[in-house]
């Protein structure tokens, strides 16, 4: 950094941002060649990759900067920031190479540093790798318009399961409403059958109590019948009996005192 030249506020920030990466991946690398086991030196490796990718998150945003502010700078002063990028870029790939021969001395499986993303089919060989200051306005075009189309898609697939879900409550709603209404309906017929059987058995009580006065009754006759006809037995057998009343209405008829009527004659005896 020459002492002529002078950067924004949010230039100095990041290239301070990018220089603090760069001394934290020479000191991990540093660390490296201590480390003896080879899963902490996968480990390493792996942290390492990470703060490259934010090195190389941060140089974009550093040339983004400078094309937004170029029409305000000297040519001068966009021709020593190009510079500074570039030596950014060259500082980053120096790391890269180093770890790729890391990676090739562990044998471990390669890592992309600079993949397509999670879950790419094709990942982009680090040699291949281009920052986005080097690509031409086409090639920027076709990035852009890729990565709207899979947003796009990712945005109908989304629409599409919130579709189908909201069609599924409704579906559940519609199902949870008829079972409420059914139970409503048991519950009532519940009610209606058990104010029957309660009418029922009333009814049935009831019944049973007449029933029972009215054998009472049937008894009581009965046995005034059979006394009756005992009485009338008695009497018949053994009409002169006084100890037996007679039953008004059955009494037998009194005997009758038959007078004879004597005629007197002249000359008989009367």
């Amino acid at each position: 950094m020459t002492s002529e030249l002078e950067m924004s506020p949010q230039l100095e920030q990041i290239e301070g941002e990018i220089r603090d990466h760069f001394r934290a991946l020479a000191n991990g690398f540093q660390k490296l060649d201590k480390i003896k086991d080879p899963n902490r030196q996968s480990k390493q490796l792996e942290d390492l990759t990470g703060k490259m990718r934010e090195c190389k998150r941060l140089i974009k945003e550093f040339d983004r900067e400078i094309k937004e502010g170029e029409n305000g700078y000297p040519p001068e002063v966009n021709k020593q920031l190009n510079e500074k990028k570039q030596s950014l870029i060259k500082e980053l790939n120096s790391y890269v190479a180093l770890r790729k021969t890391y990676t090739s001395s562990l044998g471990n499986k390669r890592v992309e540093l600079f993949d397509g993303g999670a879950g790419s089919s094709d990942p982009i060989p680090e040699d291949n790798v281009q920052m986005a200051s080097n690509m031409t306005n086409q090639e920027l075009i076709d990035a852009g318009t890729k990565t709207m189309d899979e947003t796009d898609q990712a945005i109908e697939r989304s629409k599409k399961v919130v579709e189908e879900t909201i069609e599924v409550g409704t579906q559940t709603a519609v199902t949870l409403k008829g079972q409420t209404e059914q139970m409503g309906r048991i519950v009532n017929e519940l009610d209606t059958i058990q104010f029957s059987i309660k009418k029922a058995s009333k009814l049935v009580k009831e019944i049973g109590r007449q029933v029972a006065t009215d054998k009472c009754i049937m008894l009581f006759l009965l046995l005034i019948v059979c006394g009756v006809i005992a009485i009338i037995v008695v009497k018949i057998v053994n009409p002169n009996n006084k100890d037996i009343r007679d039953i008004p209405g059955l009494a037998p008829p009194a005997p009758t005192s038959r007078k004879l009527l004597s005629v007197k004659l002249p000359g008989h005896f009367q």
